[in-house]
Parts: C-alpha cells; sequence; structure tokens
C-alpha cells in the first residue's frame, strides 16, 4: 500500500497557509483521540539509583519523589542541569536508558500499578531530537506510525481515516504531501517537525503524553507556541501530559498547570504553577516583582557555580528538608496514597494486539524502499561513486595483455578492486545512523525489536549492493580484460557482491556499537586498513607475522574474495613468457609449459600461497559465514545495548 494514495472523506480542516504560520494553527479536536479512559497517573516513593564506578555502592539520581497528574493539564518537570528531570521523564515512562539504573516505587495508572509493557498501550513519548525520516512525506510519516503500532484487527479504511484526522487535528494537512527534510532536500519547517512528531504518536491514541525538552533549540517566541500548542493538546483533547523543559520564558511559564521542581534528584516543590509564589514566599524565598519565576527557582536551587559549595549545598539541603516536612507535600503523598488504594476505573485499553513480525518487517521493508530510492545518500550517490570508480579502474587498467610483465598488474587489479569497493562502504554510515535513530524511538515506545529491524535493513540492501556491484563489474571487468568468458564474469560478480556485503556489515556492526557518524567512520576506515594489510597482497600470508596471520587473517573477509578472484583469473589462464636476446625464453614463473615460452595461471596462485585446489565453494562458504556473523554480531549489540 503507497501511503500517498490514502484517501479519506473531505472535512473541514483548520491547516497553515505558510510555514511561519505552522505555530498559529489551532487544533481541530477529534473524538477519536480524545482520552476517556485514563483519568490519572501518579507515582509513589519513585527512587532510580545507578551504581558508582569507584565505590561500587548505589548512588541516588533520583530520591523518594510522589505526585500526580490529571488529564487535560501539563505537568512540567524543571531544575537545573543534572537535577534529575530527564530521569524523572524516563523513569514514568519505563524508558530508563541503562541497565545499571535501577528503579524503585510504583507508578499507577488509575490507581492501578503499571509495567513497561502495559505503559505502552496508552502511552507515547516524544524525542527532544525529532527522530524522523527525512525522505518520507509527513503523510508516510504519521502513517508508517499507524501501521506499527495499530492493532492488526483496525482495517486499512480505518487506519486511513486515522491518519487523515490526525493530519487534520494538527493542523499539517496541507502540508501531509511534503517531505520531511534531507541535508540534500528542503522541507518543512522545524515547528511543523514537531507536529508530525507528536501526530506520529497521537495517531494510535495514546491517553498519556511524554515529551522530553520539546521547546530545545527554540527562541523563546517560539518556545510560548510550542508549548501554547501542547497545552491546547492536553486540555482538547484530554490527555495526560509530561514533560521536561530546562528554563522557559516568562510567557512560557504561565501556560503551565503544575510544576516539579527538581534539585539534585530530590523535589524542592510539587504542585499547581498557581502555589509557588505562595509557597515560596511562606519558607522565605520570595519570588521578586518583575522577575521571570523559573529563571528565580533554577538560580535559588542550583548549587553548580556557588563560590562556597559547602554554603551552597547546606542551603539546598534546607529547600529539600522545607519541602518534605511541609503540610503540602505530605498532603500530595496522601493524594497519591489514595489514588493507589483507590482505583478510579478500570484502564480499557482499545488496542492490545500488536501487529506480527512478519507485518512489522514487511512495513520497515516498504518504509525503506521509499527511503532509498528517494534518499540519494543512502543509495544513489554510491550507485554514482561506484560506477566513476569502475570508469576510473577500467581506464587505467585497459586492455591489459596476457603477458608475464602484466601479471603484477592484473593482482593489482585485483586487490583493487575487492579493497576498495569494501573500503568505500563507509558511505553508508549517514543512512544506517538515521535508521538507527528510528529504531531507538520506536523501540522504547515498544513497537518492534531488533531482529525485524536487522532483517529488514538486510533485505533492502541486497538488490541495491548487487546493482552496484553488477554496474561496477560490467565496466572493470571487460574494459580491464579480465577472463573473457561468462562464468569468469559472474564469478567475479559474486566475489564483489559477498565483500560488499561483508563491508556493510561491518558498518553496520561498528555503527551500532558506536552511533556516531565521525567515531564510525573512523573506526570502519581504520578496520578496513587492517584488512588490507593482512590480506595476504601487501604481505604474503606465508610471511605474514603469526599474531596478524592466526588472530586477523583468516577473519579477513577482503583475504578471501583476494584468494577467490586471484584463483578466478589465473587458474585457467595461460600468460606468455619474455623473448631473451639470446632466442630463449624466460619465464618468471616455472611452470610446465616454460618449454613453451608460457606460464601456467595455476604458478601464480601457488607463488602467492593460495591453493589452486581450492574451489569456489569453499571460499563462497567461509565469505557467507562471515557475513551472517557480522549481522548476527550486529543484531547482539542492538539486543543488549540500551541507548
Amino acid at each position: 500500500m503507497d501511503p500517498s494514495s490514502i484517501e479519506a472523506p473531505p472535512m473541514e480542516s483548520k491547516t497553515c497557509v505558510t510555514k511561519e504560520q505552522d505555530l498559529e494553527c489551532g487544533l481541530t479536536t477529534n473524538a477519536l483521540f480524545v482520552n476517556d479512559t485514563v483519568h490519572t497517573l501518579s507515582w509513589e516513593n519513585l527512587s532510580v539509583h545507578v551504581e558508582d564506578r569507584k565505590s561500587k555502592t548505589p548512588k541516588a539520581i533520583l530520591s523518594s519523589t510522589f505526585g500526580h497528574v490529571e488529564p487535560g493539564k501539563v505537568l512540567a518537570l524543571m531544575g537545573p542541569s543534572g537535577c534529575g528531570k530527564t530521569t524523572m521523564l524516563n523513569a514514568l515512562a519505563h524508558r530508563l536508558v541503562s541497565t545499571k539504573m535501577k528503579l524503585t516505587g510504583t507508578i499507577h495508572v488509575n490507581g492501578q500499578s503499571t509495567t513497561a509493557s502495559k505503559l505502552s498501550n496508552v502511552a507515547r513519548y516524544v524525542e527532544q531530537e525529532d527522530a524522523l525520516v527525512g525522505s518520507l512525506t509527513v503523510k508516510e510519516t504519521v502513517d508508517f506510525g499507524a501501521r506499527l503500532a495499530l492493532s492488526q484487527s483496525i482495517s486499512k479504511t480505518e487506519r486511513n481515516q486515522r491518519v487523515h484526522d490526525a493530519l487534520q487535528s494538527f493542523g499539517i494537512l496541507e502540508q501531509a504531501d511534503s517531505v520531511i527534510g534531507t541535508p540534500l532536500r528542503k522541507g518543512i519547517s522545524g515547528g511543523q517537525k514537531k507536529r508530525v512528531s507528536v501526530a506520529s504518536q497521537l495517531v494510535t491514541s495514546p491517553k498519556i503524553l511524554f515529551l522530553d525538552e520539546p521547546t530545545s533549540g527554540l527562541d523563546s517566541a517560539a518556545s510560548r507556541e510550542v508549548m501554547s500548542y501542547i497545552t491546547s493538546l492536553a486540555k482538547e483533547l484530554n490527555l495526560v501530559v509530561v514533560i521536561s523543559i530546562h528554563q522557559p520564558s516568562t510567557t512560557t511559564f504561565e501556560l503551565l498547570d503544575q510544576i516539579m521542581l527538581l534539585s539534585a534528584g530530590k523535589t524542592c516543590f510539587f504542585g499547581p504553577r498557581g502555589d509557588l509564589e505562595s509557597y515560596f514566599d511562606t519558607i522565605g524565598y520570595p519570588i521578586p516583582l518583575h522577575t521571570n519565576p523559573a529563571e528565580f527557582l533554577l538560580d535559588l536551587v542550583n548549587v553548580d557555580f556557588a563560590k562556597d559549595r559547602s554554603a551552597a549545598k547546606e542551603h539546598l539541603e534546607k529547600i529539600h528538608n522545607t519541602w518534605a516536612t511541609s503540610s503540602k507535600s505530605q498532603n500530595v503523598n496522601r493524594e497519591v496514597l489514595s489514588l493507589s488504594q483507590n482505583n478510579t476505573g478500570t484502564l480499557q485499553v482499545e488496542n492490545t494486539s500488536r501487529p506480527n513480525m512478519a507485518t512489522v518487517t514487511w512495513t520497515l521493508l516498504h518504509r525503506a524502499f521509499i527511503k532509498s530510492y528517494r534518499d540519494m545518500i543512502a543509495y544513489q550517490i554510491r550507485i554514482a561513486m561506484y560506477t566513476a570508480l569502475a570508469i576510473m579502474m577500467g581506464t587505467v587498467w585497459l586492455r591489459l595483455p596476457y603477458e608475464q610483465t602484466s601479471i603484477q598488474t592484473w593482482i593489482n587489479a585485483i586487490f583493487f578492486s575487492g579493497a576498495f569497493m569494501s573500503f568505500m562502504a563507509v558511505a553508508y554510515i549517514p543512512a544506517y545512523v538515521e535508521d538507527l535513530q528510528m529504531f531507538r524511538k520506536e523501540r522504547a515506545n515498544g513497537l518492534y525489536g531488533p531482529f525485524p529491524f536487522m532483517l529488514a535493513n538486510f533485505l533492502i540492501g541486497m538488490p541495491y549492493l548487487f546493482l552496484i556491484t553488477f554496474l561496477f563489474s560490467v565496466i572493470a571487468y571487460w574494459l580491464a580484460n579480465f577472463r573473457p568468458s561468462a562464468g569468469g564474469f559472474w564469478m567475479f560478480t559474486l566475489y564483489l557482491f559477498l565483500d560488499l556485503l561483508a563491508a556493510e556489515g561491518l558498518v553496520i556492526l561498528v555503527t551500532s556499537i558506536m552511533p556516531i557518524f565521525v567515531v564510525a567512520l573512523a573506526v570502519t576506515a581504520f578496520a578496513n586498513g587492517l584488512w588490507m594489510c593482512v590480506g595476504g597482497f601487501l604481505v604474503p600470508p606465508g610471511t605474514l607475522n603469526v599474531f596478524w596471520k592466526y588472530v586477523f587473517h583468516y577473519i579477513d573477509y577482503q583475504a578471501w574474495v583476494t584468494e577467490g578472484l586471484i584463483i578466478n583469473q589465473f587458474k585457467t589462464t595461460i600468460y606468455d613468457c619474455a623473448l631473451g636476446s639470446n632466442g630463449s625464453y624466460n619465464c618468471m614463473y616455472p611452470s610446465d609449459l616454460m618449454s613453451e615460452g608460457k606460464i601456467r595461471g595455476t604458478v601464480v596462485v601457488d607463488a602467492y600461497r593460495y591453493s589452486s585446489n581450492d574451489t569456489h565453494g569453499k571460499l563462497i562458504g567461509i565469505m557467507v559465514g562471515i557475513i551472517v556473523a557480522y549481522r548476527v554480531f550486529g543484531f547482539g549489540v542492538l539486543v543488549l545495548k540500551r541507548y
């Protein structure tokens, strides 16, 4: 199904005419997205500990927090950098990013204790960074979000209607066919991207919405408009909304319903925004007139830049203790305990049946296919790059003669083909980093795991990698005058195809471990340089240092490709010896054809310490094993690693 074919009955919509107006558009209420099942979100004695590396003892980064938020309200988690607000948000969403973090306490929805799997049915999390596929359109982005999350019992027609309604409700219907935007193609504005991020989560009708730093990177005016939109969203759709926010402007601060002020992992205040001034007045810290309350409070509880650190810590501890013993804090604790003891209604989950593995894999394949032919960085630039490389190689090694003086030149050409085919696979890193960002977001929201992601990535890449290899071989093989036979050509193509599959597997593994472009590029380039050194061309395997030989040579896919290509070229070919001044033949490689002034190609294979008895089946089997190993290790990294 092509997302561009989504149709829906015409409905009155409130859309944006220009990008500059995108944050001024109102929200069109749609009953489909209104929350009528989640009545409260509360947490009791919530703490997060992490093991200290030096002392090996648990260190509290969030301590004994209580609170609750009702539908239609926006709770803002505030505090200085390192105060624990992001940890608090992730804890409430059951998204702690490290296995070393231990969560204690209880999170309740409608008074019922909840788990990550239960919460994922009613809640969605919007990342601080807009993790979107830049080559997809707005409509496709929301549609794929629906396809990955909605129950299989929902029909295609109903899903299409949901997508249409979501686009309409968020004021982005007129931008439905606009691409999100890539480095090479301009797309929608930053405010519209934020709306698309929320819409792609809201299309599944969540009742609770978590947003991490929704105003990050925006100026004060844009921040106010974004927050105005989020508060309108909460009220119109009766959603429970929890956000983390650093230092809002005065006008943005006034839009918030509830405030949870944190410092050093402990609560300094929790309650309605309107109660802040009176509370801090009471404890001896009045908020000055004509001062941004958020700025004043952050300065009040921030000890990082204090000249007298010990005095500042005593001051902060006093604020913590004052809150913990205050009547307001006791009231909050009693309300939370009351909510946990008296269920406010059975939690009705509309869609508990997620798409099965096959459906998820097919959806990811469809999305990857759209990206692959639209995003020039993914494959188009690589196709052009390898084609240019083939033309260069074919014209440099142009029509090599079958003479002994060309034997080393042939081997150089073989080495160049395999080594640079794999080395240039680093061009795939940017596209895979973007894929990883989407995977991280969607996995955290409970949509799918590493297996369908890795499988879809492998399957979508195979035809493109084969096309790259075929185009390279068609040009370079015949221009250079490699063994002129169909069998030789297809074996040459097969080895280079396996070489590229292995190289891309290496890219996947390294980038999965270190999903930072510059780092992944450096490590992958280093690994390819290592493979070139120990592959058997620069230093023959027979004279290679035993450490490099037994530790790296046998797992070097370039080594097996080089051996296979040398056997493919030399096993059945014969070369002319040079004729000496005395009329006798001067053969560089002695063979049984020396008397005829010929060199049998098998002796060249033997000279490089390869065995001319090795079969292509054996070498291809080893290559397939290396390819599978890279993918399995890459899968294992994604299973074990929590971003």
